[in-house]
């Protein structure tokens, strides 16, 4: 009889992860000259244009030849010229074989789990992810879709994992470093893991990009990315992206992306090209000035805790220096008083901004027990390490001496 099932579907795996890892073409060319070069070349591409930089197509549709032959891109909801060069230069750098983008960082992970997941089915993680995440595992998938998301008892243990996952699992799922504590996940030791049992591992990049980080040469099977934050670096996009393998990427596309409509526009596709070709000079001076602003909170009295890998005392401090180039220019700090404390030295800032995201030029802070992790129990905000005096600090691109000078006088009001 024959099969009817779709293709992504025959497979006990589903999608052939391991056909990404083979080399890329582009893969004998440098980060930073893929970041600038990968997808298009002035004299190779869109040859009509005569454009030393890639043009906006600001279209929705596209019109069609004849009857027979359908355009590709045909309408805007699924992708666009500008989007398809920029998932052929996100791909590029996390070294995948293909890219989808997304309205979002969190439409990219709910596009990539409605995907693959159905009722019955389950989810491996820790309560080390991003705010936004935790509450579609903790409620709008159980809730709404039957799907369990298992949290890890300890996510330092490769056991530990091991242990959660079961043959209705269809993905394992790390963030590192974590937002906002800066957790670090070896990632070889839970890729070997879940591979064991044939589940693909996800991990959210997002934090150190593929300037500081590439999990897929250290086993990773799809890559989740919030453009947002330090790949776009301004607060000028919102935007999120999966890389993986191109028969996950197209099942997104087709079974899910096209009907949700959840795509980056145009524009934003194409700011977020021209700030990437910055991305490795930014990525090493975040990770720069984050190490300065580290060292002189976890010398400051009034300063209960620092986590930033880059520090010696931090635990995983070796194992960061394995699996990244640099540390990242994302850290968070307690202070005393809990929520009070944090509040006095957040309203006492001059020159860090209190926002909502991270990754971004300018140095900016935030409360995660009340913003975004306020979801979580008290119970799991401290399993994961999310104090009430917690804040988080994303470390920008001044001279770094100013930015401790905000911190010391701000400090000094506690």
């Amino acid at each position: 009889m024959k099969d009817e099932k779709p293709f992504f579907m025959r497979d006990p795996w589903k999608y052939k992860f391991e056909d990404q890892r083979q080399e890329r073409e582009d893969g004998d060319l440098g980060f930073d000259t893929r970041a600038l070069h990968a997808g298009f070349h002035p004299l190779q591409d869109l040859e009509p244009f005569r454009s030393f930089v890639p043009p906006i197509t600001q279209s929705m549709t596209f019109p069609y030849m004849n009857f027979d032959k359908i355009p590709c891109p045909v309408y805007g909801r699924t992708r666009t010229p500008t989007n398809t060069l920029l998932e052929e230069r996100l791909a590029s750098l996390e070294g995948g074989e293909a890219c989808i983008t997304a309205g979002s960082g969190s439409q990219a992970l709910f596009n990539l789990i409605f995907t693959i997941a159905r009722p019955g089915d389950n989810v491996v993680t820790s309560l080390n992810v991003f705010g936004e995440g935790y509450k579609q595992a903790a409620s709008i998938f159980p809730e709404r879709c039957h799907v369990e998301f298992r949290f890890v008892q300890d996510p330092g243990d490769p056991d530990s994992w091991n242990d959660m996952i079961d043959r209705q699992t269809k993905l394992v799922w790390v963030e590192t470093p974590s937002n906002p504590c800066l957790f670090i996940t070896d990632i070889t030791a839970v890729a070997e893991v879940a591979h064991s049992h044939n589940v693909p591992l996800l991990v959210d990049n997002t934090t150190a990009t593929a300037a500081l980080q590439t999990p897929m040469a250290m086993g990773a099977d799809i890559i989740l990315l919030s453009i947002t934050k330090f790949l776009a670096g301004n607060a000028t996009v919102i935007g999120g992206a999966i890389v993986g393998p191109e028969s996950l990427i197209e099942d997104i596309r087709w079974n899910t992306t096209e009907f949700m409509g959840s795509v980056i526009p145009p524009l934003e596709a194409w700011m977020t090209l021209q700030y990437l070709e910055t991305l490795s000079m930014r990525m090493k001076r975040h990770s720069a000035n984050a190490q300065t602003v580290a060292e002189f909170l976890s010398s400051h009295p009034k300063v209960k805790h620092v986590n930033y890998s880059g520090l010696q005392t931090h635990s995983q401090h070796e194992l960061a220096k394995r699996q990244m180039e640099a540390h990242g220019g994302l850290l968070s700090f307690v202070v005393q008083n809990g929520i009070l404390g944090a509040a006095k030295v957040m309203d006492a800032f001059n020159l860090v901004v209190h926002a909502v995201t991270f990754g971004t030029t300018k140095t900016i802070c935030m409360h995660p027990a009340t913003i975004t992790h306020e979801h979580m129990t008290p119970q799991e905000r401290a399993e994961a390490g999310i104090d009430d005096g917690l804040i988080r600090f994303s470390v920008g691109l001044e001279n770094p001496e100013d930015i401790i000078a905000d911190l010391k006088q701000a400090l000094g009001r506690l």
